[in-house]
């Protein structure tokens, strides 16, 4: 089993066996980032997590969730002090939750507001068919040095990606992501130093099954295709970005 993997992005509560999928990720030395799509769900989240070294539990209201759960806010705010990980949070303009929109937008402002006042949160940020308005709130409202944002399952046009990274983005980039020429071609050309992994299982599949962590291998293999480096240098640079980020953050 390859140790010193990241999966920046999993949603280990969404499994059939939450604890069991962290101690997983434990046992196979992978740093997991799992998200919440609301608040409620954080405490257990938080919990199960804090019991180990390698799994860390992120403080979110998910942008799809916006339209029945918006009144959580309240709760994520009670939440945010005790935790430095934020996610899922962000924008969807997508068909099925357009009509949310402006409700997504006032959410996010107010994540993005308290994060920056914190000053030291990493916030995993969804921006489907919104990577505009996403990067115009993180410039409103949370510049860096204030916090750092990790794009997940980045979508955005390379004028967006060069964008990004000049608000101090991060990018969090899974093997379907690698898997599109097109997404493969603007990926390649992210700053390897702002390059994460992710699954966002189990949303994803691998060998007709629910992604896991440990199957981030994947995403790392395809990354070092992609640059013409071998695997072992492309997880080390990894995960060098990976501490990076925690200390610039801390």
């Amino acid at each position: 089993m390859r140790s010193g993997l990241v999966d920046f992005h999993c949603h280990l509560d969404l499994y059939p066996d939450h604890a069991a999928a962290v101690e997983r990720c434990e046992r196979d030395g992978v740093f997991t980032l799992t998200v919440t799509t609301t608040p409620k769900a954080w405490p257990r989240n938080h919990e199960v997590a804090s019991a180990t070294r390698h799994v860390r539990a992120a403080l979110g209201l998910h942008p799809q969730l916006v339209a029945e759960r918006a009144h959580e806010i309240g709760l994520w705010e009670e939440l945010l002090p005790r935790t430095r990980y934020v996610g899922e949070v962000g924008l969807d303009a997508g068909p099925r939750f357009y009509r949310s929109f402006e409700t997504q937008k006032e959410i996010f402002a107010r994540v993005l507001t308290l994060c920056a006042a914190a000053g030291n949160k990493i916030v995993t940020t969804h921006s489907v068919r919104a990577t505009k308005a996403v990067l115009d709130m993180i410039e409103q409202y949370m510049p860096p040095p204030r916090g750092r944002v990790v794009l997940h399952w980045f979508t955005g046009t390379a004028a967006e990606a060069k964008r990004a990274v000049d608000l101090g983005c991060y990018f969090s980039v899974n093997a379907e992501m690698l898997a599109n020429e097109k997404r493969a071609a603007i990926t390649k050309a992210l700053p390897l130093d702002r390059v994460l992994t992710e699954t966002d299982g189990p949303f994803t599949q691998t060998d007709a099954r629910p992604t896991t962590p440990s199957d981030v291998w994947i995403a790392v293999e395809g990354m070092a295709r992609l640059h013409g480096t071998p695997p072992a240098d492309m997880s080390a640079t990894i995960m060098r970005n990976l501490k990076s980020l925690l200390v610039e953050q801390a």
